[in-house]
């Protein structure tokens, strides 16, 4: 595997973009993939798919977290290009065809750029498509029979249809933006919320731990940051007691 593509259960892999992760969940060469970075990242998710024997052809679907660019990029590329179906929480639909944007703005960024590490994060979203229009024109609804049998889980708060997915069988929870594990403008390092402003609702991101903290499995794999290992309910509580 390369430096970008970790493999962290059965047919389970964290892939490492530009500042943002995306995750592969196989079965034979039949995958489902959640999130697909940053539109600049796209020659990154098509190899990552090719590296663990799939390909943008035999992409079952793709599930989103939420709907910021660094997770939308290529959702709307595969949709065209392939027909696979994009799924995203009810709630997050109308993000996603940018009929409105709960993003970071332009003018938050410059008044928190005293802040370690935001200018060199923001040099580079701006580079890579963070401030693109990548709308899906056409997301999917229904049903998860997938490969990893993904089960959503409803954690708003990072925007209004932030969503995780539980993978009973792998014991492996996708957290997104709702908990991770670092972020190049946080000098903290393992479970956490992500800066304040990043928040379309702290409050409800905060109360959306106690979500995690319900949820079964030892392996998590956030939007941002490494693979933590450990009960999620631990890396759940630890987030809310630095988030207090």
């Amino acid at each position: 595997m390369s430096a970008g593509v970790q493999q962290v259960a059965d047919g389970t892999y964290l892939v490492h973009g530009s500042n943002t992760n995306w995750v592969i969940l196989t079965e034979g060469s039949a995958a489902t993939l959640v999130d697909t970075g940053y539109p600049g990242d796209r020659e990154q998710v098509l190899a990552s798919l090719a590296e663990v024997g799939s390909s943008p052809e035999a992409v079952t679907a793709v599930l989103i977290t939420h709907a910021h660019n660094d997770h939308l990029g290529s959702a709307e590329y595969l949709r065209s290009a392939y027909g696979t179906p994009v799924y995203l929480h009810e709630a997050e639909v109308p993000h996603a065809r940018r009929e409105f944007l709960h993003q970071v703005s332009v003018g938050t960024v410059l008044k928190n750029g005293w802040r370690p590490g935001v200018l060199p994060w923001a040099v580079h979203a701006i580079r890579v498509g963070g401030t693109a229009h990548v709308p899906v024109a056409s997301p999917a609804e229904g049903t998860l029979d997938l490969p990893g049998r993904p089960r959503p889980v409803y954690t708003p708060g990072h925007t209004d249809g932030h969503c995780a997915f539980q993978l009973p069988e792998r014991g492996v929870v996708i957290s997104g933006d709702g908990l991770v594990s670092g972020h190049p403008t946080s000098r903290v390092k393992g479970p956490q919320l992500l800066p304040d402003m990043f928040h379309h609702e702290r409050a409800r991101a905060v109360a959306s731990l106690d979500v995690f903290a319900g949820l079964e499995g030892d392996v998590l794999l956030p939007g941002h940051g490494p693979v933590h290992r450990g009960p999620v309910r631990e890396a759940a509580l630890q987030a809310r007691d630095r988030a207090l």
